[in-house]
């Protein structure tokens, strides 16, 4: 995701406010118990003054029954409103939190293929985990601080402006210093989490390299190497952390500075006031303790800048998510079943911010029931030509017709029922046996049984502890390379689409597998158009057609036999596999 230019914070927090009015419930009750936990602690500090008058100074003796009550009804009264605010914003924090974490991630995968080209599934996952959990503290734990807090403050301020005009203003010259402390390091935390939260990004893809390569980095005595580069991403981490909490803690220190010299002042016009009467004790100290109270609220909203910043700038990328561009979805024409004729006209595709052409004035069809193979060198651009069938990707020039209709025409969903996909690289989730045969369906048991039988899946499946009900681990861990083929061909026939990809389906597999999947595949393919990238030229002796790729353009064409007799390309590749296997 490219880096926008950052914006104004006031316009992303108020986004971010907008996904609590769902909540409005729990929200407007934490509001009205903090209010009234900030009315309380005013109130207590307003009894100071008959306190000391009327307990102390000149004491009443109803005054010692009287405010041991009225103290004892304050704080169970604010114990009740604490709760319900504390209640409050955490069920609408979290539920924010919930609600971003469901929306951001049904977004990614809306979002076209070409985005995870260039960002990394971990910093994905960061921005799912990491970027929402700020979200929560400044949406809640944050808000709560600085409602609370401010309230307390407005509180006092009107006690200490009731009990003595002057000495309040005496207190306020130093307000705005503060405020613009407050300010200051409210902007130099955003800059800083924002550093942070980029970091968390880079810090998690460098850990999941270096643990899923574990074996790589065993033998080739990296293990140094990658534990530097993952210290250099901590340590950087470390002292944008530390940049936050050194200014955190000297914004905190000059707050605690500038209101020592507020109660300095205070004191000394309170001494002028009392000497002319207009000041009794009970007042003094009444101003006083509010002034004490004001002190550390003021310390709190300045230290609560760090939360926000983090969470406005975590809400900032994670909203450059939600407003990114999706995959084209505008055809309308439905599409229940295609017969699956395939045509490709004068196609061309280029990738973002990639030099040259991946696909250049390709042209061919392929009809149902007929195999075509497209064969290349690597990178020859055989991978980038099935990927535009489902529309993983947009063609730069040219068109794709579906039984006579651009691929574009048609609803994206509907397009996509017409094709299953079989790939080297064969995607399982951590669930059952059956759970993965019928994944994006409902089907029984007994269908699902029978595409797995059909797959030659059921000779393992059955001798597993649970059968169809077994777990098979993270993408299929607890199974081998063949099986876990097997069980994505079985998905595949139960898909029953009339158009099959199979992208290097056998290649990383040993010969009795390959020889189970290729005898499922033959099962697969009738009757559908089938369309093979062959790494071993051997499996693709009966295609229909062969297209040979090279640096994106079909340099040749036409059957095994055909190509081998013209002793081109096709025929180069083909020997050289050959000798390999005879070596």
């Amino acid at each position: 995701m490219s880096r926008t230019p950052r914006q104004p914070v006031w316009p992303i927090y108020r986004r971010l406010l907008g996904y609590t009015a769902r909540y409005r419930v729990f929200l407007g009750a934490a509001l009205l118990g903090m209010l009234v936990e900030a009315g309380a602690g005013a109130t207590f500090i307003w009894l100071m003054e008959p306190l000391t008058n009327r307990g102390f100074v000149q004491p009443e003796p109803q005054m010692a029954v009287l405010l041991p009550l009225a103290i004892i009804g304050l704080f169970v009264l604010r114990s009740l409103a604490t709760f319900v605010t504390d209640y409050g914003m955490a069920r609408t924090g979290r539920s924010v939190v919930r609600d971003l974490r469901e929306e951001v991630l049904s977004k990614y995968l809306r979002l076209p293929s070409s985005q995870f080209d260039t960002e990394a599934t971990p910093v994905m996952v960061s921005r799912l985990n990491f970027d929402t959990e700020q979200v929560t503290q400044a949406s809640s734990e944050a808000l709560k601080t600085l409602i609370t807090d401010s309230l307390t403050i407005v509180y006092l301020l009107g006690l200490m402006l009731y009990m003595s005009v002057k000495v309040t203003l005496a207190m306020l010259l130093i307000t705005p210093l503060i405020g613009l402390i407050v300010w200051y390091v409210g902007k130099r935390y955003r800059r800083i989490s924002g550093g942070i939260q980029d970091g968390m990004g880079r810090m998690a893809a460098s850990a999941e390299q270096s643990l899923s390569a574990q074996q790589d980095v065993k033998i080739h005595g990296a293990q140094e190497l990658e534990i530097s580069r993952y210290s250099g991403l901590a340590n950087r981490i470390l002292g944008l952390n530390m940049k936050v909490e050194s200014t955190r803690a000297a914004a905190s220190g000059l707050v605690q500075l500038l209101a020592a010299l507020a109660l300095s002042l205070i004191v000394a016009v309170a001494t002028r006031e009392a000497l002319a009467g207009r000041l009794n004790a009970g007042q003094f100290i009444s101003l006083m303790t509010a002034m004490m109270g004001i002190i550390p609220s003021l310390r709190r909203v300045t230290s609560v800048q760090t939360a926000v910043s983090r969470g406005v700038a975590a809400a900032e990328r994670l909203f450059s998510i939600l407003d990114a561009e999706e995959e084209v979805d505008d055809g309308t024409r439905p599409l229940q079943r295609a017969r699956g004729e395939l045509a490709f006209e004068h196609v061309s595709l280029r990738y973002r911010d990639q030099p040259g052409f991946a696909l250049d004035d390709v042209s061919f069809v392929a009809t149902p029931g007929t195999v075509t193979a497209i064969v290349g060198r690597s990178g020859s651009g055989k991978t980038s030509l099935v990927r535009l069938v489902p529309r993983f990707y947009e063609p730069s020039a040219g068109r794709i017709l579906l039984d006579g209709v651009p691929l574009d025409e048609y609803r994206m969903s509907d397009l996509r029922r017409q094709i299953a996909l079989v790939g080297q690289k064969v995607m399982l989730f951590d669930d059952t046996v059956a759970a993965n045969i019928a994944y994006g369906s409902d089907a029984d048991h007994a269908a699902i049984r029978a595409a797995a039988e059909a797959a030659n899946a059921w000779e393992f499946i059955e001798r597993l502890p649970q059968g169809l009900d077994t777990p098979i681990g993270e993408n299929g861990a607890l199974l081998s390379g063949g099986q876990r083929q097997r069980l994505a061909i079985a998905r595949a026939i139960l898909r029953d689409a009339p158009i099959l990809i199979l992208d290097e389906a056998t290649a990383a597999l040993d010969n009795e597998s390959e020889r189970l999947v290729q005898d499922a595949l033959q099962r697969l393919m009738p009757e559908r158009t089938t369309l093979v990238i062959a790494h071993r030229l051997s499996t693709i002796e009966h295609a229909d057609q062969v297209l040979v790729l090279d640096q994106g353009r079909i340099v040749e064409r036409g059957t095994h036999a055909e190509l081998l007799a013209a002793g081109g390309l096709y025929a180069h590749l083909h020997s050289a596999q050959f000798r390999e296997r005879q070596a």
